[in-house]
């Protein structure tokens, strides 16, 4: 048996304002560590909010919002992830946008980035990032991790894509309280019809006119919800075990049945 604790980190976000954001989530990730995480989660654009519009918003890789993750997976031998503006090394003089990049840093230094392959076009998004266009899936030992951002969850085919060789999905948002209803049922699906967790993390608060409820989750294979939270800041626990998403699927094998 293969279990690993995730913690799930549903906090605010101060708008524009990376030093105050890290000072804050520096207290919860030492709490989520010292309850036992070996993955702690932070929101999707945890250190700015949601403002890729803003001129000047972006940051190199490696820039304050990655250097906190490493500094943060060194300190606590965890790992630690969450998303952040990042601008890449292809960027241009004429086209500088960053993207949404989530950053999931380890303990011995290691650094994965996923870059959100759906901009959330309803928003505008897609006008000032440049969308990704790989699939990531990490090993944390023998626990498969596959990374998604917000708006990646409403497309089902990338997340059947990966089923295979996933044992959790681990996604990142910042999303709205007035679609708080879609948030929630996505999860749950996702999880069901992929016979895999899913560590949903949203932040709480307001940023940019628009409400957030949080309503983080985690769930098991079955659809079962191990933890969740609404409306304020909180920590969510749970353990990801390697052999309930290898039994679930032994089974009830729809996996195989897909066409």
């Amino acid at each position: 048996m293969t279990v690993l604790r995730v913690a799930a980190i549903q906090h605010d976000i101060v708008w524009h304002d990376r030093d105050e954001n890290f000072a804050r989530l520096e207290p919860m990730i030492d709490a989520a560590a010292a309850g036992g995480a070996g993955m702690i989660l932070l929101t999707e654009t945890f250190s700015t909010g949601f403002s890729f519009d803003t001129p000047g918003i972006g940051e190199a890789e490696g820039g304050p919002s990655s250097s906190f993750l490493r500094a943060a997976a060194a300190r606590t031998g965890a790992w630690v992830g969450g998303s952040c503006p990042e601008i890449g090394p292809d960027a241009t003089a004429d086209d500088a946008r960053p993207s949404n990049v989530f950053v999931l840093a380890g303990p011995d230094g290691t650094v994965h980035r996923y870059r959100k392959i759906h901009p959330f076009s309803h928003a505008g998004e897609e006008q000032f990032v440049h969308a990704g266009t790989e699939f990531v899936t990490v090993a944390v030992g023998a626990v498969r991790l596959s990374l998604f951002v917000c708006y990646d969850l409403r497309f089902s085919d990338e997340f059947w894509a990966l089923a295979p060789d996933t044992d959790a999905y681990l996604v990142v948002a910042n999303w709205p309280t007035k679609r708080r209803l879609h948030w929630s049922t996505l999860l749950r699906a996702r999880a069901i019809e992929n016979q895999a967790y899913v560590v949903g993390v949203n932040r709480v608060g307001s940023g940019g006119g628009l409400d957030y409820s949080g309503d983080s989750a985690i769930i098991d294979p079955l659809g079962e919800i191990l933890a969740t939270g609404a409306g304020g800041e909180t920590i969510l626990f749970a353990d990801i075990d390697t052999d309930h998403v290898a039994s679930t699927r032994d089974h009830f094998r729809f996996l195989q049945d897909r066409r």
